[in-house]
């Protein structure tokens, strides 16, 4: 079956399609056959090697984290999924690979997929949906909360579940993205590229999806506040790692969070978008061969929600 993968640390153009042998599902896995593969954001980051510090990984690897499709075959002892159901999920932590015609997955970390939402469209929101739902947990309504990086693929599903939550969003992206973001639940948007951090209104919860500037964001929550860090600068991923596990301004605090959802969370997701509390974006479609233009697509910026690789 065919995959995407790189075999070595670079640019876009790393990135290929490999022929690798099928398996058979062990004991508590499923093989699914893919019908999409989302693309995340900072996935570009660590094809480039530049989280090599960070995570570290064989080579070759895969892409991908985050997949819906089709059962095609179940181990022993799996018996919440079987032959023929439409399922989602996401890669085991710390994984890669869901880019591909066929993967195999955990049981524990798929679900049978919404009902009310193409399949293929539905790649758009394991990853960033489990992460958006535990990013808001015990947020109160009405709770005023900042979205940093609203547009993209976890940030636009970040703005939806907030809004179906009841908080007051304010989101800081870029100013052509503003009549958009207002369909997604903004109640407010200000320009990042005109506004200082520091000439911010204070937040009971800030979800930042950038990873610069930790510090200044830190000093606009309210008393009690939370930053919650779902990004890492590039640039510097150990200076930012530091700065979340010592971040604390008076009882203003950081947390992060790395994403390894659970079948229940899975399932509250499906739940979610089956209440219409959600619908994925997605900016485009593409074959896996595409991979290297997505990947160029994201370096570039600008993309609204989540780019999806569809095996052909």
């Amino acid at each position: 079956m065919r995959t995407v993968r790189f075999h070595s640390y670079g640019g876009p153009d790393v990135l290929v399609v490999d022929d690798v042998p099928v398996i058979d599902p062990a004991p508590g896995q499923v093989l699914v056959d893919v019908a999409a593969a989302g693309v995340a954001g900072g996935e570009p980051a660590i094809r480039a090697g530049r989280y090599r510090l960070v995570m570290r990984r064989p080579l070759p690897s895969g892409t991908g984290v985050d997949f819906s499709g089709t059962v095609a075959q179940i181990g022993a002892g799996v018996d919440h999924v079987t032959v023929g159901d439409h399922v989602w999920g996401v890669m085991p932590h710390g994984t890669f690979g869901a880019a591909a015609e066929q993967l195999i997955v955990p049981v524990e970390r798929l679900t049978r997929a919404p009902s009310s939402i193409d399949l293929v469209d539905a790649a758009a929101l394991p990853a960033a949906g489990t992460t958006a739902l535990r990013a808001l947990e015990g947020l109160q309504p009405g709770a005023a909360l900042l979205v940093r990086g609203a547009a993209g693929g976890v940030g636009n599903v970040v703005l939806q579940l907030a809004s179906a939550h009841g908080a007051h969003i304010t989101t800081l992206a870029s100013a052509r993205d503003a009549d958009w973001l207002r369909t997604l639940g903004a109640d407010e948007t200000v320009d990042y590229r005109t506004t200082r951090i520091r000439d911010l209104p204070r937040f009971d919860r800030i979800i930042d999806l950038v990873g610069t500037e930790l510090p200044p964001l830190l000093r606009r929550l309210r008393a009690g506040g939370t930053l919650v860090a779902l990004a890492l600068d590039a640039r510097k991923p150990l200076r930012t790692l530091a700065t979340i596990v010592g971040g604390r301004y008076g009882s203003r605090r950081i947390v992060a969070f790395s994403n390894n959802p659970s079948t229940g969370d899975l399932r509250h997701l499906t739940r979610q978008v089956d209440a219409g509390h959600l619908q994925p974006v997605v900016a485009d479609r593409r074959p896996l061969e595409g991979a290297a233009d997505a990947h160029r697509d994201l370096e570039r910026g600008g993309v609204r929600g989540k780019i999806l690789l569809i095996p052909a």
